[in-house]
């Protein structure tokens, strides 16, 4: 129960904070804020006001953008997992997210010499068909 308000919350609160209108509203604050300074005196207390109020936002912030951003990962892992399982790819590539990064590292690199072989295979491919098609004209003619 906890666990969805939360992420009705999280998710509020990231899409409020991600629209123009809250930076607009923010830089608002902002410039209000050093306006009231020479009223202030620019006194210690002033300066803690924005110091603590922009702490504390940072701080929880951290957190729900951390929330969001697990979730959007663990959504796009998992539609990457149904793709994979559904396709022609390798099934092992499932739950990789899970390894160390230079288990993942290896990994990387090993699709990438596979990729490689792979377009070499296809670049002789072409060209053997290409060079079989000139001979094969040139007997003709």
């Amino acid at each position: 129960m906890f666990e969805k308000q939360f992420t009705r919350a999280a998710n509020a609160v990231a899409y409020l904070t991600g629209l123009p209108l809250t930076f607009a509203l923010c830089v608002a604050v902002v410039v209000a804020w050093a306006a009231s300074g020479p009223i202030f005196g620019f006194s210690d207390t002033w300066q803690l006001i924005i110091n603590t109020g922009t702490t504390i936002i940072t701080f929880l912030m951290v957190f729900l953008i951390q929330n969001t951003q697990n979730r959007d990962g663990a959504a796009i892992q998992a539609k990457l997992d149904e793709l994979i399982r559904v396709s022609q790819g390798h099934n092992h590539f499932i739950g990789i997210e899970h390894l160390t990064e230079s288990e993942v590292e290896e990994i990387r690199r090993k699709c990438e010499e596979a990729a490689k072989r792979h377009d070499e295979e296809l670049t002789n491919k072409v060209a053997t068909k290409t060079a079989r098609k000139m001979v094969s004209r040139k007997r003709a003619a």
